[in-house]
């Protein structure tokens, strides 16, 4: 595997090193030692796929509010996605950056996101399938949001989404003074 550090810290851009004959290529999607020497978790008690039949639905823009915040490895293993990531850390240096990144079955490539970022995607083809790796077991009464249009963030999706669920476009703002807040 090939680790590239992303613009917020913490973040990973994640390839394949793919070692490829007549028959096709074989390569490590995961390895608890090689994760951990780059100072990324090497347990994963979680996985997820999500399938998403139309090109342009979006999937987020989720949370879950300290201190249940989750580390995630996403690769998309059917389609392409535009990935993105917000840094929601106070005190981080990259604080309310963002960073887009193109994951698709063809280029292998995965995104790791630290324990307090914000995560959604929008799919950039038909018959999508995102597959998650999550460092802790999800939380439901910590999931939060904020909508993918949220103008403080100033996000450039690809293309317009054009399948939201009613919770993901309702979402407000994100507030930054909410941070760490629990109503639950």
């Amino acid at each position: 595997m090939l680790f590239t550090p992303l613009g917020p810290a913490g973040a990973m851009q994640i390839d394949l090193d793919a070692h490829a004959d007549d028959r096709g290529f074989f390569a490590r999607t995961f390895c608890a030692r090689e994760f951990e020497a780059q100072g990324l978790p090497g347990d994963f008690p979680q996985c997820n796929l999500s399938h998403n039949a139309r090109a342009g639905t979006l999937r987020g823009v989720h949370y879950n509010h300290p201190p249940f915040e989750e580390a995630k490895l996403v690769r998309c293993v059917r389609g392409a996605v535009y990935d993105v990531i917000v840094d929601l850390r106070p005190g981080s240096p990259t604080h309310l950056e963002w960073v887009g990144i193109e994951l698709s079955a063809e280029n292998g490539r995965a995104v790791f996101v630290p324990k307090g970022f914000a995560h959604g995607f929008v799919t950039l083809s038909d018959a999508t399938d995102v597959f998650y790796h999550m460092d802790s077991v999800f939380q439901p009464n910590a999931a939060r949001g904020f909508r993918y249009n949220d103008p403080s963030f100033k996000i450039q999706w690809p293309i317009a989404p054009r399948v939201i669920s009613e919770r993901d476009a309702s979402y407000p703002d994100f507030d930054p003074t909410s941070w760490g807040a629990r109503d639950d």
